[in-house]
This record gives C-alpha cells, structure tokens and sequence, in this order.
C-alpha cells in the first residue's frame, strides 16, 4: 500500500508528526510519500499532483481547511482520504495527533470508508462564459461590503424563492456544521443527500432554512439596489463576481468524497465531543494564534 502525506507545517506538531509517521508507516508495510516540497527521510517524494495518482490513500495533518482542499482532489482521484487532526477542533478529521498508530489499520484494512456528497456549481455569465466548481461543505454569496442587503433569488425546480440577505449558503450535510449552522442553519447527519439553504443576517422575520432533495436544482441570482460587488465564495475561496445577469447552478455533484473511518466514533458523538462538550479535549485545547482560517 502507499500512502501520499499531505501536511499543513504550519499547524502545531505537525513537523514531528510528519517524522514520526513516516517510520510507523515504513514498519506498518505502508510505503509513505511526500510531495516533493518537503524535505523529510524516510519517505519517497514526487510531485503533489503525481502523488493523487500514486497513491492508494490520501492522509492530511491539518485542520478542516487542509482536509476540505485535499479531499476535492482526492474525490476528482476516486481515492480515500484520512485526517489527522492538527487544527484546533479538526470536525472532518478522524484521528488526532496522539492516535496516529491507528494508522496500523490502513495495512490490515480494518476500516470503514464514508462517502460524503458533494455540490457541483456552475456559474453562467452571459452566452459563452461558464466555469464549474465543486464544494465538499457549500457556496455562498454574499455583498463586498458588510452588513449591505442584497436581494437574491433561489429557483427550485421552477418555483423561486427570494431573499433580503446579507447572504445566502447553500451548504451539503458536511457543510451544515460551518457557515451554514453558524448563520442558523439546521445540523444534518452527512449520510443524507440533500442540500440546505440558509440566508444569513435575512431582512425578513419569516426568512427560514430550506432543505431540498440531494437530486434537485438550484439557480441562484443576486443583485444588488446599491450596486456594491456581489462575490461566489465556495468551500471559503472567492471563486468569482456575480453581476445582474449570472446565473449560479447548484446540484449534487457525481463524485464524492471518501473519508476513511479508522475508530467508531459517531456523528453524534463527534458532535458531542466538538462541538457541545465544554469539558474534555476541547477545554484542554490552548489557542494556535491568530491564524484560524484552517479551523472550524
């Protein structure tokens, strides 16, 4: 088996880690590699693309941001993903730093792998221009400037729904623990196919979440009275500028993402653990910094 190590080195331990694991795996039978950016022994290197090819596993050292930009490419491979959690609560991940000889398991295949659902998003503007996105956690669009309504229309199979908003998340169930869950969207257990949207800061009191089924359509236009810049952002990166005439296309992606299981921790308990515990690991956790954005 090869296993391709993808790590944030600038999450805490993750350097150690990353030398550490490369003997474990070496003793597991697992042949480790590394792109070939980083200098590390005992690991073979090649280029990162190469690596997705290479590879029968994909194992990050990260926070959630890390996962979520290696499990798109890992999903377009049809390869598992596995993380390591180096971020300051690591949601997606499902081994912290201290647990990595788990990873024995990986070589026996005493595992489960969790497929995760994915939004496929197109952006239409005008009669030639389209470029194709793809999302693990969700889209959003939203003003340049804060706290500036904009009025967005969501079409759902032929009927529209519209809304005054700060903005507007069209999240997968992975992705309603992030921004959506945050802007008072509903938590949904990721085995479901389905597609949550959530206006967030709504200008109007009866402006609720809505969930769609996983096989419909959403098209999404926005515009704004005050003719400020209106911005697609998805999976947290600003992808492209939505004018009068564009149109957002948002389904169910064909691929998805593979998440290896290597525990039995639970959904539930996860979210127990990550989210609600105020005792426990995350009181025991101390701050990394400033920088955050990897985290959820």
């Amino acid at each position: 088996m090869k296993a391709a190590v993808l790590p944030n080195l600038d999450k805490r331990g993750s350097k150690e880690l990353v030398e550490k694991l490369g003997i474990f795996l070496k003793k597991c039978g697992i042949e480790p590699y590394l792109p070939d950016s980083i200098c590390c022994s005992g690991y073979n290197c090649l280029p990162e693309k190469q690596l997705f090819s290479e590879a029968d596993v994909i194992i990050t050292i990260g926070g959630d941001g890390t996962i979520i930009r290696y499990a798109k490419i890992a999903a377009e491979y049809d390869k598992p993903i596995l993380g390591i959690n180096a971020g300051r609560i690591g949601y997606l991940a499902n081994v912290e730093q201290d647990e990595y000889e788990i990873l024995k398991n990986l070589a026996t295949g005493d595992y489960s792998v969790e497929n995760r659902m994915m939004l496929e998003i197109t952006v239409k503007d005008g009669v030639n221009s389209t470029n194709t996105y793809y999302a693990l956690n969700d889209a959003v669009i939203t003003g340049g400037f804060i706290s500036r309504i904009i009025d967005i229309s969501a079409n759902v199979e032929g009927d529209c729904i519209n809304y005054r908003a700060d903005g507007l998340v069209i999240a997968t169930p992975t992705g309603s623990t992030a921004y959506s869950m945050s802007a008072g969207g509903p938590i949904i257990d990721p085995k479901m196919d389905c597609i949550c949207i959530t206006p967030i800061c709504s200008y109007a009191l009866a402006s609720k979440p809505v969930i769609v089924g996983a096989g419909q359509t959403v098209v999404l236009k926005a515009n704004s009275r005050k003719r400020i810049e209106i911005f697609l952002t998805v999976d947290g990166r600003r992808t492209a500028v939505i004018k009068p005439q564009t149109e957002v296309i948002v389904k169910k992606a064909k691929r998805t993402v593979k998440l290896i299981r290597l525990n039995e921790r639970s959904f539930y308990k996860t979210l127990s653990v990550k989210f609600f515990d105020q005792g426990g690991a995350i009181r025991e956790r101390k701050p990394f910094g400033k920088n955050s954005s990897d985290n959820k």
